[in-house]
């Protein structure tokens, strides 16, 4: 990293207390957020800060404040950055059997499941309302994109409605939604550990397998 300030700049306490000179960066957010996901997923949500983050990063104490206003607003656009992804995997999922909804609707069940499942920690810090604004724009946005791709999923599902949200359409994404979350949380929190030990003991049958049979579906083959 080329700086004209000593690296004990950003690291030292006293030097810390000391106004930081401008710091110049090609998108010194994006290095905060990229930092920010490092420390999340080695050490939890409790080990982020401020300082936590600009340390990672290499900067100032007061370069996150700068740019997302306080810890909040970190946590916000980092969360963000997961729904972005996660919405992603949603329509990737929706995309492989858009000519069947049933099939469509299973696929984006797993692809919920296996995100929670490789981003544990990002998934948690996304469900997590108290640590989140969720009026920050990015975040809104991010949230309402992957929201609306489970309701229409669901909503399409279900035959006879009319067109636009029915009590039927919402309960039917409601339903779909809690038996994924749920099924996510238990994963992640390996409350399902002793099932799935059970199960690989009686016939070789995974977290995946498992799902499928929840869902209704046929194990893969």
């Amino acid at each position: 990293m080329a700086h004209a300030e000593p690296m004990t700049t950003f690291l030292d306490p006293v030097a810390d207390a000391a106004p930081a000179r401008p710091y110049h960066h090609g998108d010194l957010p994006a290095a905060l957020l990229a930092a920010a996901m490092m420390i999340l997923e080695a050490d939890g949500i409790a080990g982020l800060t401020l300082r936590a983050v600009a340390r990672r990063a290499g900067v100032s104490h007061m370069a996150p404040a700068h740019h997302f206003g306080d810890l909040t607003g970190l946590l916000s656009e980092l969360a963000a950055l997961g729904f972005q992804q996660f919405a992603a995997a949603l329509g990737n999922a929706a995309v492989t059997a858009a000519d069947d909804k049933a099939a469509s609707l299973d696929e984006m069940g797993e692809a919920y499941v296996g995100f929670a499942r490789d981003n544990p920690a990002l998934f948690q810090l996304m469900f997590r309302s108290e640590r989140l604004d969720p009026k920050r724009p990015a975040l809104a946005a991010a949230m309402g994109r992957a929201s609306d791709m489970l309701t229409r999923a669901a909503g399409d599902f279900v035959e006879g409605e009319p067109v636009g949200p029915s009590l039927v359409q919402v309960a039917a994404s409601v339903r779909a939604w809690s038996l994924v979350h749920g099924y996510a949380l238990l994963l992640i929190d390996g409350r399902l550990d002793p099932t799935l030990v059970r199960l690989a003991g009686a016939g070789g049958a995974d977290a995946t397998v498992l799902l499928r049979a929840v869902l209704g579906r046929s194990p893969p083959a």
